[in-house]
């Protein structure tokens, strides 16, 4: 099939609003304070790199290992929960020994923030509804974005000051926390029924 422009748009909207990496903004500005710098090219490229792999792979991983798409969101909200209540109660719950920029740039930057259990899960929705290549091109362009976002991440910092992003930051934590709640439910629903 030939690549269509609107499958495109479309298919990197969807990805655009779920990996949300302007409302990880505050996060990934917490991280950066936490383990010093990021490398905005490596989570990006690891992040693109686990997006296109779990589109080829994902279902069949899953099923071999004995889990199915929901019990993988499920495990992945807890995560997403854990994360937001950190935003919103200002504590830390994730503690590393090695404050690795390296580490930090993969988790839990390039997996569970960027290519998380949502993305992951809604990229095997959209292998049923679109064409491969235009999800794969839809794909790379959010990759771009996350780059672009993740480099100029302390130019935003110092444009939106200390205050804004403590309140940016709780607003953002509840925000995941519902989507860590939804994902937990509509997901649990699917496990139990």
């Amino acid at each position: 099939m030939a690549i269509n422009f609107k499958e495109i748009f479309t298919v990197f909207m969807v990805l655009f609003a779920v990996i949300d990496i302007v409302g990880n903004i505050p996060i990934i500005i917490d991280l950066r304070k936490k383990v010093g710098h990021i490398q905005s090219e490596k989570a990006a490229i690891i992040a693109g790199v686990i997006l296109i792999a779990f589109l080829f792979l994902g279902k069949s991983i899953l099923n071999l290992i004995g889990i199915n798409v929901s019990s993988f969101a499920v495990a992945g909200s807890f995560i997403l929960f854990f994360i937001a209540l950190e935003m919103i109660l200002g504590i830390t719950l994730y503690k590393e020994e090695d404050t690795n920029p390296i580490t930090a740039s993969v988790f839990p930057l390039a997996f569970p923030l960027i290519a998380g259990p949502g993305s992951l899960t809604t990229l095997l929705a959209l292998r049923a509804e679109y064409d491969i290549k235009n999800i794969i091109i839809a794909v790379i362009l959010n990759v771009i974005v996350i780059y672009i976002v993740l480099k100029t991440s302390r130019r935003i910092e110092r444009f939106i000051g200390q205050n804004g992003i403590s309140i940016i930051r709780k607003v953002f934590g509840v925000i995941l926390l519902a989507i860590a709640v939804k994902l937990f439910t509509d997901n649990i629903k699917i496990l139990l029924a």
